[in-house]
């Protein structure tokens, strides 16, 4: 299992909001080319977003499907990625002093990923997450003032 942490200095409300907005997931999930679909209903669970990932021309359409929806703490999802399987992606977001602490946990669950699962792979994973934490963090802080800090 890959996991990150990031200090985000915004409330969870706040990181809720971007987090509930499935059209915005291409602005911070690293490798996502394009927004394909977003059921009506997310982030409740069994709703599912569509997206296209990859680099370049190397593209693969991944559909993420909410198992786990508790507003402004707890938001799991099952990403599943033909022909690699399906991961588990569980975002928690603690209170911290105003701010949020967003921990991000990612798990493969089917498919090859499985068979590779191990310190190569969580290397990459946990960059990959990282520049995601940074992006999502840096998006939040630019829509309001830090909790906390006078306008």
């Amino acid at each position: 299992m890959a996991r990150n942490r990031r200090l985000i200095l915004r409330p969870p409300s706040a990181v809720w909001a971007l987090l509930s907005d499935g059209h915005r997931y291409g602005e911070w999930v690293t490798g996502t080319q394009q927004v394909l679909a977003v059921d009506p209903e997310w982030p409740a669970v069994g709703a599912a977003l569509k997206v296209r990932v990859g680099l370049g021309p190397l593209t693969l359409d991944d559909t993420s499907v909410v198992r786990i929806s508790e507003p402004e703490h707890r938001l799991e999802l099952e990403a599943k990625a033909d022909p690699f399987g399906a991961a588990r992606i569980a975002m928690n977001l603690l209170p911290w002093g105003g701010h949020t602490l967003f921990v991000l946990d990612w798990h493969p669950l089917r498919g090859p990923g499985t068979r590779m699962h191990g310190l190569p792979v969580e290397y990459l994973v946990k960059i990959r997450n990282g520049m995601m934490l940074t992006t999502l963090a840096r998006i939040a802080l630019g829509e309001g003032t830090p909790a906390g800090v006078a306008p």
